[in-house]
């Protein structure tokens, strides 16, 4: 054997490890290749895994937890100041002469209702419907506490359907007014009261809109549209926002059996009608003797006007010069949405005031001042 011979022996057997390892290599690098997708898939997973895990246990802690206990801080905060309202009316009834009584008259029967009210004074005074307490011969008022007080009715608002009571007690928990005007749709609320009895139940939603009219029989009403659940009993009870505070008085629903679609007076509206008749003892509320309408559809009216049903003679408008037929397009520099609209900017005009009334008549456009009356007590 040459030398050459021999030194080629283990050059072979190297280039023979090598060749190997460089397959080896490579199988390894073809398997990770087709492993990769599954592998990262897992890690990535595994990451996200992890992060979600400290998110939820986050949440837990600093987030998720206080907005479960705002729910009970409410309930806290806004149910002392709720009552439950129990009215009793005497009810008449027709004699009948078959049971052997004379002469004419009538048997009394006591008819029972249960509402709710909010404390808005210490000193007792409780805000509710006017429909809790209408014509009612008795009004009891039981607190949080329980105990059970006669309420005296200071005065009440049938058009805007509010109502003020008091009764004889100090020192009691009482809710704070918010400004249903900063209001928007989507905000969350609370509606609390006694439905069908059932003491200061909580119920949440959100506002589902603002500004209604024209629903529930209320040619007045302006009213806050809400999906908190409101049912009989609910009526003169409080709805609150996030703060707790009063942005609506519960009054009603759009038909028995709706849900979702309950209708409270804006707090406003309310803090303002109760403020008078605690002053006053009674609401001024404008008149200028007109009955508006809408206009026939299909008509080729001014879009939004209120139509001039009929004028009451020597009333405000007539004195003015508005006719019957006169298409009423603004009032007092607000544009006029229909005639449910004109009717609720007549009611809150100012009694005494001037104000300035834009119509259409044919095809011209006029302008009359119409000072505004104090709208007649039935």
């Amino acid at each position: 054997m040459t030398t050459d011979d021999h030194d080629s022996a283990p050059s072979r057997s190297v280039a023979a490890v090598l060749q190997t390892a460089i397959l080896a290599l490579g199988l390894v690098i073809l398997v990770s290749l087709i492993a990769a997708p599954g592998v990262m898939e897992r890690i990535q997973y595994a990451k996200v895994r992890g992060e979600l895990a400290a998110i939820r246990d986050a949440a837990a802690v600093r987030e998720l937890a206080p907005v479960g206990k705002l729910f009970t801080t409410l309930a806290r905060l806004i149910g002392p100041t709720v009552v439950n309202v129990t009215t009793t009316r005497r009810l008449l009834l027709p004699i009948d002469e078959s049971v052997g009584l004379r002469g004419s008259g009538s048997l009394g029967a006591t008819d029972t209702e249960i509402g709710s009210g909010v404390i808005v004074a210490a000193d007792g005074v409780i805000v509710t419907n006017n429909h809790v307490v209408d014509e009612a011969d008795r009004i009891e008022v039981t607190l949080a506490d329980g105990r059970r007080f006669v309420a005296n009715l200071v005065g009440a608002d049938e058009k805007r359907d509010l109502a003020v009571i008091r009764i004889d007690a100090t020192d009691l928990p009482c809710a704070s007014w918010g400004n249903s005007d900063s209001l928007e749709v989507g905000e969350m609320v609370w509606a609390i009261g006694n439905p069908y009895g059932l003491d200061r139940t909580l119920t949440y939603g959100i506002i589902s809109a603002v500004g209604r009219r024209g629903v529930v029989g209320n040619t007045f009403g302006d009213f806050l549209q809400t999906d908190a659940s409101i049912n009989p009993g609910n009526s003169g009870g409080p709805l609150v926002d996030v703060h707790g505070s009063i942005v609506g008085i519960n009054t009603a629903i759009a038909q028995p059996g709706s849900r979702g679609i309950g209708f409270a007076i804006p707090s406003n509206t309310a803090r303002r009608v109760c403020d008078e008749i605690i002053r006053d003892g009674s609401v001024e509320s404008g008149f200028v003797g007109i009955q508006p309408e809408d206009p026939p559809a299909g008509s080729s009216a001014v879009a939004g006007a209120a139509l001039v049903r009929a004028v009451i003679p020597n009333g405000p408008a007539d004195q003015a010069g508005i006719r019957a037929g006169d298409l009423v397009v603004s009032f007092d520099g607000e544009r006029v949405a229909g005639s449910t609209h004109l009717s609720l900017l007549i009611l809150n005009a100012e009694v005494g005031g001037d104000v300035v009334m834009e119509v259409v008549r044919g095809d011209r456009k006029l302008t009359f001042t119409v000072r505004v009356g104090q709208q007649p007590r039935h």
